[in-house]
Order: C-alpha cells, then structure tokens, then sequence
C-alpha cells in the first residue's frame, strides 16, 4: 500500500496540496497563529519524550541515536499511527515540524515510521 506522506516546516506556507496537516512538536512553533498554522491537527503525543528530545539537542551526530529511541516511542502509539497511515492511504498528510534542520528532526523519522514501519 502506498502512502503519500511528507514532512514540511510549519514555517512554510501551506499549500493546497498539502492534504491533512498534523503539527508533531510538544510546544507551539514560535511566531506562528492558528491560522497561518491551518493545522488538522495537534499531535503532541507523537512528540519525542523530554528526555530523547534533550539528549538529542539537534546535534546531528546524535541523530542516528535520537532516530531509534523515537521509533522505539511511536512504536508504543499503535492507535494514532494507525490513523495516520489510514489518511495517508487515501489522501496526502504532511507532518508539520518546527526545527530549522530539515533533515534531522522529529518529522524525518516519523514520516519514514508511517511509510516503511
């Protein structure tokens, strides 16, 4: 089954294209309205524990580590991960992020997580 899944900074616009957009960081982005957000939804649960977040610290040596400790934790969220590979099944669903590394981050991991479990 194909998924069309994405990860995008919720500092870029949204587009049309974007589908369902569901924000994945513990904190509101600084700087962002709810409107400009146009989120679907918040899902702080699916953010990285404090503790994985922390030892992290957006180093990007740390990020292979940081990246099985974080699967580790969506493993244990079967239901909202089911949901969101159900929407993804049938309809674009872009996993908003605010951190400015766009390869290293929360959303890498967990669009990779939908897609390819």
């Amino acid at each position: 089954m194909t998924r069309d899944v994405r990860a995008k900074r919720i500092y870029d616009p949204a587009a049309h294209d974007d589908g369902y957009r569901v924000l994945i960081d513990h904190v509101w982005p600084r700087g962002i309205s709810r409107g400009r957000a146009q989120l679907d939804q918040w899902a702080r649960d699916l953010a990285p524990s404090d503790a994985l977040r922390k030892a992290f610290d957006h180093v990007p040596d740390r990020f292979e580590r940081f990246r099985a400790g974080y699967r580790r934790e969506l493993a244990e969220q079967t239901e909202q991960i089911d949901l969101l590979r159900e929407r993804a099944a049938t309809a674009p669903l872009t996993v908003l992020y605010a951190a400015r590394d766009r390869e290293h981050n929360n959303a890498v991991v967990l669009v990779d997580f939908l897609i390819n479990g």
